[in-house]
């Protein structure tokens, strides 16, 4: 133990040590003092109250150090878990910029090897895609970053507008025309409740979960965006028939750069879930996924928010 908790202790004990005293220095000056029928002697007293104080005392004291040790072993656990997961990050990072960087490094040898205008084209389209990919990346990390300094919107959102926006725009990506995207918005009872929040942030955070959807299904499979509320609270939810995803890995999608083992070989950056749940975060919600790979097999994220008030 430090000096410091030697000193205390040592007066923990001092009521303790001062009712002996009293008790032994009442036996020798005091006779019992009757009161009412019973005989109550002093000493006795003196001592029982130091004894009771000291146990008190004890108790805090014990009180203290148990929570101190309990506080730093909380802090010490916090601490590794912090470090574990920026040394998780950065192991992710270094991975997902080394296969662009490597592609694009390839692409500029054989541009420069190329023999022919095919080659030429053919080496320019992969430093194009590796690029593009580089710059999604990056795209992902400031957008992740710069939620920890942007001001967040209080405004009131209308949810059913808000989501025909984000199906609006899934739709009118080249890559998924004549997608079949259904929303399902319950109408009784109506009007719908809002939700306060920042809307550009909550379109971003609805179109990344559509988006994933639309990339881990197939052409045929539709994907359907619900909203319905409890009231307490509105939930959304974006559903798809896709091959789901190992349940070994559904405790970390939302991770930062972590991506599953269904996810490899298809183009994204990894940050798509990790900054959506952020968002979600930030405006005081929850993020769920349940999954199946087997009959029927799919993928359903949740969002909850609280109600307007």
């Amino acid at each position: 133990m430090t000096k410091k908790s030697w000193i205390f202790l040592a007066l923990v004990f001092l009521p303790f040590l001062l009712g002996i005293a009293a008790s032994l220095l009442a036996q020798g000056l005091w006779n019992p003092v009757p009161i009412l029928v019973f005989k109550m002697d002093m000493g006795v007293v003196m001592f029982l109250a130091g004894l009771g104080i000291t146990l008190l005392l004890l108790a805090i004291w014990i009180g203290v150090v148990s929570s101190t040790g309990k506080a730093s072993r909380m802090i010490e656990n916090a601490t590794r878990e912090v470090e574990q997961g920026r040394r998780r990050f950065l192991r992710r990072l270094d991975h997902e910029m080394k296969n662009p960087l490597t592609g694009l490094r390839a692409a500029l040898v054989n541009l420069q090897e190329a023999q022919s205008k095919d080659e030429r084209i053919r080496a320019a389209d992969n430093a194009k895609r590796a690029q593009e990919r580089l710059s999604v990346l990056l795209a992902d990390l400031r957008k992740l970053a710069d939620l920890d300094d942007r001001q967040v919107e209080r405004a009131r959102v209308d949810v059913p507008d808000l989501l025909n926006d984000v199906v609006d725009a899934a739709r009118s990506i080249p890559a998924y025309e004549g997608r079949n995207i259904n929303l399902f918005i319950t109408s009784v009872p109506s009007p719908f409740p809002y939700v306060t929040g920042d809307r550009d942030l909550l379109v971003l955070a609805l179109y990344n979960l559509v988006e994933n959807a639309l990339k881990f299904t197939s052409a045929d499979e539709p994907v359907e965006v619900r909203a319905l509320e409890d009231g307490k609270a509105v939930v959304m939810e974006v559903a798809d028939s896709g091959a789901g995803i190992q349940s070994e890995d559904l405790p970390k999608i939302f991770e930062e750069l972590y991506r599953g083992s269904n996810a490899r070989g298809i183009e994204g950056s990894g940050l798509g879930l990790a900054l959506v749940n952020r968002i979600v975060t930030l405006h005081g919600g929850q993020l769920f996924v349940r999954s199946r790979q087997e009959g029927p097999r799919g993928t359903v994220f949740t969002v909850r928010l609280p109600e307007s008030r």
